[in-house]
Order: C-alpha cells, then sequence, then structure tokens
C-alpha cells in the first residue's frame, strides 16, 4: 500500500516562504511523475505543478509560474514545493499524488493521472 505524507504547511504573512515536503513510502517511487494539487474552500481541487520521475521536467499551473518550485530527491524518496511570494490566494489545503506515469504532459493537469493521494497540508496567507 502507497502512503504518501505531506508537512510543512502553517500560517505565514503575504510575501513570505514555506517549502512542502511529501514523503513516499510502499512503492518504488522513483519510477513515477509526482504532483501538487490544491484545494481552497468552496472550490474544486486544481494542479499546481508536476515533476517527472528523474526531476528533469516540471509542469506549473499558470497561477504559480515564477513564484513555487517543484523538486525531487528520490533517494529520500520525497518530493518539495518551494512557494515563495506567497499571495492570500494561494491558502489552500495542498495535496501531493503520485502519478501512473514517468513521463509528464498536459495530461498531468488532471487528477485522472494519479493513483495515491497524501491526506493534505493546509497553508494560510494572510495580507
Amino acid at each position: 500500500q502507497v502512503q504518501l505524507v505531506e508537512s510543512g504547511g502553517g500560517l505565514v504573512q503575504a510575501g513570505a516562504s514555506l517549502r512542502l515536503s511529501c514523503e513516499a513510502s510502499g512503492r518504488t517511487f522513483s519510477v513515477y511523475a509526482m504532483g501538487w494539487f490544491r484545494q481552497a474552500p468552496g472550490k474544486e481541487r486544481e494542479f499546481v505543478a508536476v515533476i517527472n520521475w528523474s526531476g528533469g521536467n516540471t509542469r506549473y499551473a499558470g497561477s504559480v509560474k515564477g513564484r513555487f518550485t517543484i523538486s525531487r530527491d528520490n533517494a529520500k524518496n520525497t518530493v518539495y514545493l518551494q512557494m515563495d511570494s506567497l499571495k492570500p490566494e494561494d491558502t489552500a489545503v495542498y495535496f501531493c499524488a503520485l502519478g501512473k506515469r514517468s513521463f509528464i504532459d498536459t495530461r498531468n493537469n488532471f487528477q485522472e493521472e494519479y493513483d495515491y493521494w497524501g491526506q493534505g497540508t493546509q497553508v494560510t496567507v494572510s495580507s
């Protein structure tokens, strides 16, 4: 059974930074793409970022491009989301997800491309 455990969320002021982590267990982590999604109150879950199996290719939602950076450490079975210049509209529960494939393309913007999900970590950005 695959387990994904997120950490690193919290309450920060606008303009601050946070780094989320997601540690995986139970499957060969290094061969699969990993993604981050978020869900704000009253809204649908939305794509944030995805990274391919090796870390050599990434994709971002337009709303976070240039501010967020996704990375991974396959030796530690961990994927990260560095979030800089945070805005109040970034407030949401952030989820990591294990992809069904190694490589990434536009299909990774959709939840159906992921097999397993973490429980989420709350990020709150005050103005």
